[in-house]
């Protein structure tokens, strides 16, 4: 690489393809890389990523619980504006990118660090997203998108540098996966492969956060959300973070089937793509801020509320 840099923060998961661009980067620009980890309430464990990184010579491992930011501060303000893309998508993915973009930054003022990476492909949405967030926060400092800029161009060659550089691969990731899956504390999303034809209707297995409608009670649950400010702030008589609430909804919506989409919808890059989202708790909170604002807006503020929304 031309570019000289002397620190670079990597937004990090642990798995093959961001272990595999550390050592990349470590190997390209031959400085300093800092991991990044951000827990959004994924559901998985953490520490394997610390693991990872420390077997691969870093030095500075940082990994934040962020779930209360990320729904107070992101998933909250946006179900204050009813935010749906194309009508159906309640931003899942999307929103969360903004609130790691942010950290990556933090992170990088407070180490010296000139470059942020981060793993998104050259053809999604991510990529925009990383990048017009870092820029806005920080335009000094330098965007590295591997996927964009280095040589490997297939599954098989990122096998390969991994096997070339020791670097642990599970055995589910040897084959092509049937699809990518990207989770978070308000949704989880499941896209590509084996779901590109949109006649092809999902398998059972695909869906992970709630169960089949048709396996659901049939007998209905009452519950009580309580607003302030436009924002839910308990459960059934009990005041709860926004996390917590967001966390118990979840559990609510898995049981009765709530918050499944399957739609094709257009990429900001310029493509079509068919995903499969559950977004149990957002869904049901979505339909009770709807509810308070059918009492508490008048008919001017809501039509207008509803025209800017997807602008």
């Amino acid at each position: 690489m031309n570019e000289k840099l002397k620190k670079i923060v990597l937004s990090y998961s642990g798995g093959l393809d961001t272990s595999v661009i550390l050592k990349w980067l470590q190997e390209a620009y031959g400085c300093e890389v800092v991991t990044f980890t951000a827990d959004l309430g994924q559901g998985e464990e953490l520490e394997p990523a610390r693991r990872n990184a420390e077997m691969l010579g870093v030095k500075d491992i940082r990994v934040l619980d962020l779930r209360e930011e990320f729904a107070r501060d992101f998933v909250f303000p946006m179900l204050r504006a009813n935010a749906l893309y194309e009508g159906q998508y309640m931003l899942g993915s999307s929103i969360a990118r903004p609130l790691i973009a942010r950290h990556l930054v933090k992170i990088a003022q407070e180490v010296g660090a000139d470059a942020i990476s981060h793993g998104a492909t050259g053809k999604g949405n991510d990529q925009v997203r990383f990048e017009l967030a870092v820029n806005a926060l920080d335009p000094s400092i330098t965007v590295i998108a591997p996927w964009r800029q280095w040589p490997i161009r297939s599954r098989l060659e990122l096998i390969a540098y991994a096997e070339r550089h020791q670097i642990a691969i599970p055995k589910d990731k040897r084959g092509e996966a049937p699809f990518s899956t990207d989770a978070n504390l308000l949704h989880t999303s499941t896209e590509g492969k084996m779901l590109e034809d949109p006649a092809i209707v999902a398998p059972a297995y695909v869906h992970q956060r709630t169960l089949d409608p048709v396996d659901a009670p049939d007998e209905p649950e009452i519950i009580r959300i309580s607003f302030a400010r436009g924002d839910a702030i308990s459960l059934d008589g009990e005041v709860l973070s926004p996390a917590t609430l967001l966390e118990q909804l979840n559990l609510l919506g898995c049981r009765h089937g709530v918050g499944r989409v399957d739609l094709v919808e257009n990429r900001f890059v310029g493509m079509k793509s068919r995903g499969v989202y559950e977004t149990p708790g957002g869904t049901i909170l979505l339909a009770a801020h709807r509810g308070i604002e059918s009492i508490t807006l008048d008919r001017a503020a809501a039509h207008l509320k509803d025209e800017l929304m997807p602008r």
